[in-house]
């Protein structure tokens, strides 16, 4: 059975989704491998963050589910029997979709987190810190040993994801691996990774890898259109370019207002290596109010770490594409970022102090997230690195 992970509780987490934008390659994938009864024991789910990676594992799962239950039914009142003349019946055609009505009792066992034969890993509560866990803990990962050693409740698969690999540390990798390295009879492991390269070589190796891509741009305009409809194009298109095919980070910009603070951002940049002091203060203090007892999820603070990491990324792999010129090749998401990209990255810009600025900031929005730290104090030391990076550019220009 699994637990209620209170982070995922909301009717449009990823259990909960009936529909699913895209990646219907990948559903086509994992319905041949399914009809022909070859089912790999273990799926790697890969691609950009908040485009259906765990909807789409869920969605396995509820499907395997729902037709091994279909056929224990049918077997239970004699419709696998012989055809009138003796014949086999026929085989079921192939499904188009991995789709399970919302009305389905499995769906609705699935979205409950109260299937039996369902296991989901994911960070748990630590009541001692009264803070969610920055990982997942070898506690957590050993679950699977007695779900796996159990026989299915409803004679099927016994299925279990893990949301997301990329938090297991390294004593819970290691007992993932055990349970990849003897498989489980009717066993059925979805890993679901943002950053697969960080991941124990050994884990990849043992899994059936599935990469899910970013939606296309037409896909994603449906989605903006539909979900922000009084938007001008302009702004419609910067919203696209944000979002980066990525429905869940549209869907995280739209609630914490990331266009206006992707501007705002913008401005507070402008000056560098020079710094607009009260101003920064003002932006750092009001973004830690509107943080405040935040606990994880599409907040203004984690808006803007993902809207600065997605600049800075940009321009870095612009300047690296670009040589001599820079980063003036960059396809910016406004107008104002041709100025910044001029000035932070001019031709012979140390490339390695940004890919640094750049990494810290991934570790210390963790660890405003993990250790609850002052967000006020996060954003006002990133910003004295980002001057620094930028004035050591400017004597080097």
């Amino acid at each position: 059975m699994a637990e209620i992970d209170q982070t995922d509780s909301a009717s449009w987490a990823p259990r909960h989704a009936e529909a699913l934008i895209g990646h219907e390659a990948a559903e086509r994938v994992f319905l041949k491998d399914w009809a022909a009864g070859r089912l790999a024991h273990a799926w790697l789910i890969t691609g950009p963050k908040g485009i259906g990676k765990a909807s789409f594992a869920f969605r396995c799962a509820r499907f395997v589910l729902q037709r091994e239950n279909r056929a224990a039914a049918a077997a239970r009142q004699g419709a696998s029997a012989p055809g009138l003349f003796g014949d086999e019946p026929a085989a079921p055609a192939l499904p188009d979709s991995l789709a399970v009505p919302a009305d389905d009792p499995v769906f609705q066992r699935v979205a409950s987190l109260g299937h039996a034969d369902l296991l989901v890993i994911e960070r748990a509560w630590d009541d001692k810190g009264k803070r969610w866990r920055s990982e997942i803990v070898a506690e957590d990962a050993r679950r699977l040993v007695p779900f796996f050693g159990m026989t299915a409740a409803e004679g099927g698969h016994r299925i279990a994801i893990i949301d997301s690999a990329d938090e297991l540390n390294r004593h819970a990798a290691n007992a993932i691996l055990k349970i990849l390295e003897e498989p489980p009879p009717k066993g059925l492991l979805f890993l679901v990774s943002h950053s697969p390269g960080r991941l124990l070589p050994t884990i990849r190796s043992r899994c059936r890898r599935l990469e899910l891509q970013p939606l296309p741009p037409a896909q994603m305009a449906g989605l903006i259109a539909q979900q922000a409809p009084d938007l001008p194009d302009t702004d419609r298109d910067a919203l696209a370019a944000l979002a980066a095919g990525s429905p869940g980070r549209l869907e995280a910009l739209l609630e914490g207002g990331g266009l206006a603070l992707y501007d705002e951002l913008l401005g507070l940049l402008a000056p560098l290596p020079a710094v607009d002091v009260a101003a920064l203060h003002a932006f750092a203090d009001r973004l830690g109010r509107a943080g405040a007892g935040d606990t994880g999820g599409a907040g203004a603070f984690a808006t803007l770490l993902d809207l600065l990491g997605g600049l800075l990324a940009r321009l870095i792999a612009a300047a690296a594409r670009g040589g001599r010129d820079g980063a003036q090749g960059a396809a910016h998401v406004r107008p104002a970022e041709a100025a910044l990209a001029a000035r932070l990255f001019p031709p012979g810009a140390d490339l390695a102090e940004w890919i640094a600025v750049w990494e810290k900031l991934g570790e210390m929005g963790r660890a405003a997230d993990s250790l609850a730290l002052d967000r006020k104090h996060v954003l006002l030391s990133l910003f004295n690195r980002l001057a620094a990076a930028a004035g050591q550019g400017a004597r080097a220009a």
